[in-house]
């Protein structure tokens, strides 16, 4: 079939999106339907948006060449189509949701949430009749259980079962089965033209390597192939202007975890930074041989062709501009890939320093002892979240007793638990480095106070948000083992250096073995124990909140810069 009779065939694929819309989504759009969405009783809606900090997008122009500037154009213009695909995901009819909201303050808060819950708050509903959100979003049928799912999986034959769990299929009924329906299907009226103009900005590239991705990740938009251009990425090493685009993470879907949604980030690297840091990726061999669990949980060797740089972020889109926003990547997450070539870790300093300064800092002052709020400092959260990224690397990839990958065996559950572990391991990361003298005269107490204010700005996130989750689990493993205690009379955290070190093994430990293991029930009893906030950590974050120190940020961004 050739392009435009594609296009002709899923020119309906906006409407046939909205077929997928969940039972709560369709409550909420039957209210919409007849009249004005108004906030839900109770809801302070100004309050809401009061826990965003605006900060404002922009790369040195200066730099760049009138076809990189060109470049930079096109891809925001595919940025945007991510946009539209991730409401179309995440929600449905976009602009009839917005036209629909009955003041200018509650239609701000639908944009920044992709629709009408919450994702700072439990993804609570904030508009009237929206109902509870539905954990399998748009990539399931409404009425469909886990039981069901699991169930023709099961009785199907390799290849169905396969495209069932596709991170790159939405399901549909068909008659009294399920069955899968590919991306570039049921989204080809966004993807082809979005294909087209990273085609476009292939021709203006001066950059050989970004042009061979940028045609197949163009490719892999319309066919559902990713790996090719995964590995095309991972393969760039000298370009100034990067991409990340196309159905990445499975956050959005927490019935199964299976389901990737689209976003993009648009990139400028800082090579100054970047020449610092390419060192530490090829420590990773080195590092898993020393982690803190036997011999079959770290069996895989990482890749060690991955690099790690420092960007300029000057656009974000779908997935990643949805409630909190991301300051770090690490990518590719398909399993094959990362074990043949690694990763690569992209730090978005611009957007880090804007989280440490406006929010990480004053957190600090108001929870970590005085004698210890030296320690808080960017270097420290640069690097914390660097050797983050880093350790997605570490540990297995692939169960070690036949329960498939560990994405597979964990479900929804995955994701919290992933992101746990690189925080954890990236921590004892700093700290094996550190004893090697590979961090020079760094004081290993400002990674861990530092760490531990993290914890304070990321467990806001709440529980649905994997990185809240993971956060809240290691604040409780911390409290446990006395990592840190607390003044009584100043209600401040102080870092107890050597029950720290030891607390960051035994949690290192803890999640290794439950994801080399596959162990689903360990990890829901782990996350059933471990990831509530407890009282007292909710009265003093309440303290944060009264002090008005923003949860996250927002972004102004566009290419205006560029002129």
């Amino acid at each position: 079939m050739d392009r435009r009779a594609f296009l002709l065939t899923t020119a309906s694929g906006a409407a046939s999106a909205e077929l997928l819309v969940s039972c709560a989504g369709r409550k909420a759009k039957d209210a919409v339907r007849e009249g004005a969405a108004v906030v839900a009783e109770g809801v302070d809606i100004r309050a809401k948006l009061a826990q965003y900090v605006t900060v404002k997008l922009e790369g040195d122009a200066a730099t760049l060449a009138p076809k990189d500037k060109q470049v930079l154009r096109l891809l925001v213009d595919v940025a945007k189509t991510m946009d539209d695909l991730f409401w179309r995901q995440a929600w449905g009819d976009k602009d009839a949701l917005l036209a629909s909201a009955a003041s200018k303050d509650l239609r701000r808060y639908l944009e920044i949430n992709y629709g009408p819950w919450d994702r700072l708050d439990d993804n609570k509903p904030f508009v009237e009749g929206a109902g509870a959100k539905p954990p399998g979003a748009n990539f399931y049928p409404r009425e469909m259980t886990k039981a069901e799912f699991e169930r023709q999986a099961a009785g199907a034959s390799a290849a169905e079962a396969a495209a069932l769990k596709s991170a790159y299929t939405v399901i549909q009924r068909d008659g009294d089965k399920l069955k899968a329906v590919p991306y570039s299907r049921q989204y080809g009226d966004l993807l082809w033209p979005a294909a087209a103009r990273m085609r476009e900005a292939a021709k203006l590239a001066a950059d050989a390597g970004f042009v061979n991705y940028l045609n197949l990740r163009a490719l892999a938009l319309e066919t559902d192939n990713y790996q090719p251009s995964d590995l095309a990425w991972l393969d760039m090493k000298t370009n100034t202007i990067d991409f990340v685009v196309g159905p990445i993470e499975t956050y959005e879907d927490a019935l199964f975890g299976y389901k990737t949604a689209f976003e993009a980030y648009v990139l400028i690297k800082d090579k100054a930074w970047s020449e610092r840091l390419t060192r530490y990726a090829a420590m990773l061999p080195g590092l898993q041989r020393n982690l803190p669990v036997p011999d079959a949980y770290k069996r895989e060797t990482p890749g060690s062709d991955s690099d790690l740089n420092a960007y300029d972020v000057v656009y974000y889109a779908g997935d990643c501009n949805a409630g909190a926003k991301t300051i770090a990547i690490n990518l590719p997450n398909d399993e094959e890939v990362q074990l043949k070539k690694g990763t690569r870790r992209l730090q978005l300093k611009n957007a880090m320093r804007a989280k440490f300064e406006r929010i990480l800092a004053p957190i600090a002052n108001q929870l970590i002892a005085k004698d210890q709020r030296k320690h808080v400092t960017f270097d420290a959260f640069f690097a914390n979240t660097m050797f983050h990224e880093v350790a997605h690397g570490l540990g297995v990839k692939n169960t070690i007793n036949g329960r498939g990958s560990v994405r597979e065996a964990l479900k929804e559950l995955a994701s919290a638990l992933e992101e746990g572990k690189a925080d954890i391991l990236g921590l004892y990361m700093v700290s094996e480095l550190q004893k090697r003298g590979e961090l020079g005269d760094a004081d290993l107490m400002d990674y861990y106070t530092t760490f531990l204010a993290g914890i304070f700005r990321s467990v806001r996130f709440g529980a649905a948000s994997a990185h809240g989750v993971a956060n809240t689990l290691r604040f409780n493993f911390f409290a446990k083992m006395g990592a840190f205690s607390v003044d009584p009379a100043t209600k401040t955290y102080r870092v107890t250096p050597g029950k720290m070190s030891e607390a960051v093994a035994a949690l290192s430990e803890k999640i290794l073995r439950l994801q080399g293991d596959g162990d689903y029930a360990g990890t829901l009893r782990f996350v059933d124990e471990m990831g509530r906030i407890p009282p007292d950590l909710e009265a003093d974050l309440a303290r944060v909140n009264a002090a008005g120190i923003p949860v996250d940020v927002v972004f102004e961004q566009g290419v205006d810069w560029l002129s």
